[in-house]
């Protein structure tokens, strides 16, 4: 392998790959960059067993071959090289790759080629083109939703299902959160299989990271999702997973049923209200009481170390709940992911799932379990 780059052109694609990789851990292999110098191009390959990374950059290739280094070190020091020019050759006897920029020279130990496994192929046929910028904010409003817990299979995954409407439903679920987000794409909606795809939220992070503004080609196999630049000069694909997803349409239902209140809030006005009764929060007492007095809705926090908090907000209320309590730090998680002004909670009982809807989000909902109240009793000790 011998072959020329201008590191401007290639040192955005090894950041990306180097992402992907343990970087202290795991198997050489996969602490590796592979580098391939072939069809005029220098091929970017890495994984952490899981993801695959490529990228293809231009560069001029006087011999063609592959080297695998160690990604880190390789990419940090690209990265303290000045832009310019930088040469790449392989020194099969001496099993070392050597870069030269000028006068600078350095040689990195390769691995052996044999270790090199085959990466998944972009699937060619019936791919479609989708918003990176849509796929970003998909994952941003699902995501903090999603388990992290490997171990709880389906709900540390996101859902995507296309619905008999036309529509799709991506979904997130941890057990006492979740939040679905419709949207329409006719041509993914044909693409996708009829129980939908399932993608752990251990993925969603870094294909987040690697996602731009830019247009977007995506594919899927029986086993893999893909995503490709427009441009198809980077390629990211992970693995799906096939658990049985919960049936959300169970609790979905409940905000719809007749005897379900319903309270209006200014979203600005209650983030801001909570975001200070959250420092009267503590590890025991996690909650922010609502209580409901006509055109207000009363809100208390209190916390043996730290005092006790209270502040009413002007509010809409019809419904026969008096109080209810939902943890703090959560609920103000879930407010800053809505774009509307008012924000409609749909209460279906002091400890019944609460759905939360806005104008300006109409196929976003989010829905949070409240806390049990337990009323603190205070004994004294008596004589006898």
């Amino acid at each position: 392998m011998h072959l020329r780059v201008f590191k401007e052109d290639v040192i955005d694609g090894l950041q990306k790959a180097a992402n992907i990789i343990p970087a202290k851990t795991g198997a050489a292999y996969l602490r590796s960059i592979w580098l391939k110098a072939e069809a005029g191009a220098l091929h970017v390959l890495s994984t952490d067993s899981n993801i695959e990374f490529r990228g293809r950059y231009t560069g001029e290739v006087m011999e063609e071959g592959l080297a695998g280094v160690q990604g880190r070190a390789f990419v940090d020091l690209l990265k303290k090289l000045p832009a310019g020019e930088i040469t790449l050759r392989l020194d099969k006897d001496a099993g070392s790759l050597q870069i030269e920029q000028g006068r600078r020279k350095y040689k990195l130990p390769v691995n052996d080629a044999t270790w090199f496994q085959n990466f998944s192929d972009f699937p060619e046929d019936g791919s479609v083109y989708w918003s990176g910028d849509f796929v970003q904010e998909l994952i941003d409003k699902l995501a903090y939703c999603i388990s992290d817990e490997d171990t709880m299979e389906a709900i540390a995954c996101m859902s995507m299902k296309p619905m008999a409407n036309g529509t799709i439903e991506a979904c997130g679920l941890n057990g006492h959160q979740f939040s679905m987000q419709r949207f329409m794409n006719d041509e993914l909606h044909a693409m996708l299989p009829q129980d939908g795809v399932l993608v752990q939220k251990k993925y969603l992070g870094e294909l987040k990271k690697w996602l731009g503004g830019d247009e977007i080609e995506l594919n899927i196999d029986n086993k893999r999702l893909f995503f490709r630049r427009g441009d198809k000069r980077e390629t990211f694909s992970l693995p799906l997973s096939y658990y049985q997803y919960p049936d959300y349409n169970n609790f979905l239902s409940k905000l719809h049923a007749p005897e379900v209140g319903t309270l209006e809030v200014d979203r600005k006005e209650i983030i801001e209200a909570l975001d200070r009764l959250l420092i009267f929060n503590t590890e025991n007492n996690r909650c922010t009481y609502f209580t409901f007095t006509g055109a207000e809705v009363d809100l208390s926090s209190q916390g043996q170390e730290v005092g006790t908090a209270n502040e009413a907000i002007e509010a809409q209320y019809q419904g026969d709940i008096k109080r209810i309590a939902f943890p703090t730090r959560n609920l103000i998680e879930i407010l800053n992911h809505y774009q509307s002004e008012t924000l409609k909670f749909l209460l279906t009982g002091s400890e019944g799932p609460c759905g939360l809807q806005g104008n300006d989000d109409p196929e976003y909902t989010v829905i949070i379990m409240p806390m049990k109240i337990v009323e603190e009793t205070y004994y004294s000790e008596e004589e006898v």
